[in-house]
């Protein structure tokens, strides 16, 4: 989901897409755009939960680098299933860095009632919609939430030097 959404909003593959969790394995970086808007993107593993293996405490350490990069951070779960323990966790986790955060609750195509979508406004965040990464669905919700981050480019001023950086994080799905 994370990467298929970084992949949607580059407008290219860069970011591996497979149907088994955990593909991503370090941050990717993209210039993405929605609409006139402009940023740039990071694709996070995501925030597994932690083992002790080294190859996990190397992605966590990614994903923590990539938010503390981030001005924004997308916090993506999955619609289909019930919030986890760990998705609560998380949520917890990522209030702690205070920044605008916006939870997607992902593989909720169709009109079919989902219980992770219904249940992703208890993780206490202002801002959650209902979206499809494959199918771009929802996708005008992430606009009305990004707009008033992202930095407006006047062509008589000098053009911005950082443009806004996301940060799209969640389980491994």
């Amino acid at each position: 989901g994370k990467s298929t959404l970084f992949n949607r909003l580059t407008g290219r593959k860069l970011a591996i897409v497979h149907d088994r969790p955990g593909s991503t394995r370090d941050r990717r970086y993209g210039d993405a755009s929605l609409a006139e808007l402009k940023f740039q993107l990071i694709d996070t593993a995501g925030l597994a939960d932690p083992d002790k293996s080294d190859l996990t405490k190397r992605m966590l350490e990614q994903t923590h680098r990539a938010i503390a990069e981030a001005d924004v951070l997308l916090f993506m779960i999955d619609a289909q299933v019930p919030l986890t323990p760990f998705d609560k966790e998380l949520a917890r986790e990522l209030r702690k860095y205070s920044k605008p955060t916006y939870v997607l609750a992902n593989k909720a195509e169709g009109n079919k009632f989902f219980e992770g979508a219904k249940d992703a406004v208890n993780l206490g965040f202002e801002h959650v919609a209902d979206i499809s990464s494959e199918h771009g669905m929802g996708l005008d919700a992430l606009y009305d939430f990004l707009q008033p981050h992202c930095p407006v480019e006047d062509l008589d001023e000098v053009p911005i030097a950082k443009p806004l950086q996301l940060a799209i994080m969640g389980r491994p799905n």
